[in-house]
């Protein structure tokens, strides 16, 4: 692998070449890109009115739960990674279980042989932390009163608004679904007229708008110690929960330091565990040890290592990641460059190998990112997981609930094994790229009295912001990430041709190929060995991202040039910007 040596250098896209698509680039200095319109417009709406980057993604991410409820939620868990204008951070804000789980807990209700906490209704919920997230990242970075910018989402599910095609279509199938329509509280929430909404019929949420008020006065205190925390505790404890108000409000957000591994020159930035963005740094660090940039972009030979490097990432991060405190195997282990290049020697460019086992989480997430004029860059992602998640919905709040919890094991000998206030696996990640800069002299300190000066001070590198990025849909994230990177790394092609692009999934065994993928690449993968088919769940899909790049690489002045922002088609968004 070779660094950029020139600072001044940045990334040549080929920004002709692309894939059949809705969208092109959107090129803006102030920019959000979403999976649904108007949550890209309220975030709009927080730069116009002077707000940054923050106050926007937590406009939007506001008001994507009411939008795309089938995906999130005010009862979701929540990640971000974001640039200040001089370094990055990370923000984890999923939640632990409640103080009653324990092994024996769910052994003694649903007996010695259950493998995992159930997937829907109350046992599969965890405390709920993207609220306290908003509030977290609002109290270091926000400009605007937080009141201000949950505003367009209060008054989006007053007056409601009219239900998009891919949402509604996510939607119907949730309907069609026994185990969440007889959850306590979903009928009542998201089947009005005792169905789903139809493309273009109005869905208003009052009882969710009545929360974000509560949320917008307190900042979040009436959500985790306050009225709403009571709420959910009575309703709990009414359905047979174990969830409690102290279970709420013992919970506080994490500030954490990213993990990394450079590619090509960039370095990508990912959540540390207990979340699954190192599977996308694993691979890329296999993907280092070989030249895809002489392969074809589209071809067998490409694609194979791709999905092999994501096997072996899979087989190693389902085995190893969980809560940090109880892993075995630490991210630094996991991704030493020794170990790494020992994985990549196993990869066998003529066949198709299993590097060991694996398990396909499903989706339910959403992801946004915004950027500004003065540079800063937030990349955040939310969700429910499994689409409605637990499928309860706490009457009279339309406080939709995640099912985290499932994401925990109650086999003994597992790192993930659940345990009171302990966080599980978590599928949701937020991506970030950044590049080395010039080399910056450090200030040396001042000799003590009586000491002469000690010589020229060692200089350090300089990090330059380039993209903040993501991709939906449970084990897809990883994946999505791996595969869009390589597209604009290794083969030049701009963040909306690499969104566009046909994808595969790798999952449990098998290797789910979008239709666009070409059909002899599709034979050229099953004749080294792979089980190529289609995807078999309608809920699930290729996962859905949103990018934005910025134009100068981070080497500009004050003023940024501009950004290039894509948004997936597979979804109802939109990048928008001025």
């Amino acid at each position: 692998m070779t660094h950029e040596t020139d600072a001044a250098m940045t990334h040549s896209f080929d920004w002709t070449a692309g894939y059949a698509s809705q969208r092109s680039p959107v090129f803006a200095r102030n920019v959000v890109s979403t999976s649904h319109p108007l949550a890209a417009q309220a975030g709009l709406r927080m730069l116009q009115a002077g707000g940054n980057a923050v106050d926007a993604a937590i406009a939007a991410a506001a008001m994507m739960t009411i939008v795309e409820p089938c995906s999130n939620g005010l009862g979701s868990d929540a990640f971000c990674i974001l640039w200040d204008g001089t370094q990055l951070h990370g923000l984890n804000a999923s939640g632990g279980a409640p103080a009653a789980w324990t092994p024996g807990y769910f052994a003694a209700k649903y007996g010695a042989d259950a493998r995992t906490p159930p997937k829907r209704g109350w046992d599969s919920v965890t405390v709920p932390g993207a609220v306290a997230g908003w509030a977290a990242l609002h109290s270091r970075f926000g400009k605007l009163p937080f009141a201000d910018l949950l505003a367009p989402a209060i008054e989006t599910a007053e007056r409601g608004y009219a239900v998009p095609v891919v949402i509604q279509g996510k939607w119907r199938n949730a309907a069609n679904l026994p185990e969440l329509t007889s959850q306590p509280g979903f009928a009542q929430a998201f089947l009005p007229r005792g169905r789903e909404p139809q493309v273009g019929e109005r869905f208003t949420f009052a009882e969710a708008a009545r929360t974000l008020k509560l949320i917008a006065q307190s900042k979040g205190e009436a959500f985790y110690r306050g009225e709403v925390a009571q709420a959910v505790q009575a309703f709990a404890q009414a359905h047979g929960g174990a969830m409690t108000a102290a279970d709420f409000a013992a919970y506080q957000p994490e500030w954490v330091t990213p993990i990394s591994r450079d590619y090509r020159g960039y370095t990508l930035h990912e959540i540390p565990p207990n979340g699954q963005g190192i599977a996308a740094l694993i691979a890329l660090g296999i993907l280092a040890k070989f030249d895809l940039a002489a392969l074809p972009v589209d071809g067998v030979a490409s694609q194979h290592l791709q999905i092999e490097a994501m096997k072996l990432a899979f087989a190693d991060v389902y085995k190893y990641v969980a809560e940090p405190r109880a892993m075995r195997m630490t991210a630094e282990q996991m991704l030493d460059d020794d170990y790494l290049a020992r994985r990549a020697r196993l990869i066998d460019p003529r066949r198709a190998q299993d590097f060991g086992p694996g398990h396909g989480p499903q989706g339910g997430t959403i992801y946004l990112t915004a950027a500004d004029a003065s540079g800063m860059m937030v990349s955040f992602i939310q969700s429910n997981y499994m689409g409605f998640g637990s499928g309860i919905v706490v009457p009279g709040y339309g406080l939709s609930l995640q099912n985290r919890g499932h994401g925990f094991t109650l086999d003994r000998g597992s790192d993930n094994l659940v345990g009171p206030g302990k966080r599980p696996f978590q599928t949701i990640i937020p991506a970030f790229l950044t590049k080395p800069g010039p080399e910056v002299p450090a200030t040396p300190a001042p000799p003590p009295e009586g000491v002469g000066p000690s010589g020229r001070a060692a200089s350090t590198q300089a990090v330059l912001p380039v993209m903040s990025f993501g991709v939906m849909g449970g084990d897809m994230q990883p994946q999505g990430h791996m595969q869009t990177l390589v597209r604009m790394l290794d083969y030049r092609q701009n963040p909306q041709a690499a969104c566009d692009a046909p994808r595969w999934r790798w999952n449990a065994g098998t290797v789910n190929a979008e239709p666009g993928l070409a059909p002899a690449t599709a034979q050229g993968l099953r004749e080294l060995g792979h089980a190529v088919a289609p995807f078999a769940d309608s809920y699930q899909d290729y996962g859905a991202g949103q990018f934005i790049w910025r134009l100068d690489e981070g080497q500009g002045d004050a003023a940024v040039e501009g950004y290039a922002a894509a948004s997936d088609p597979r979804r109802d968004g939109q990048a928008a910007g001025f």
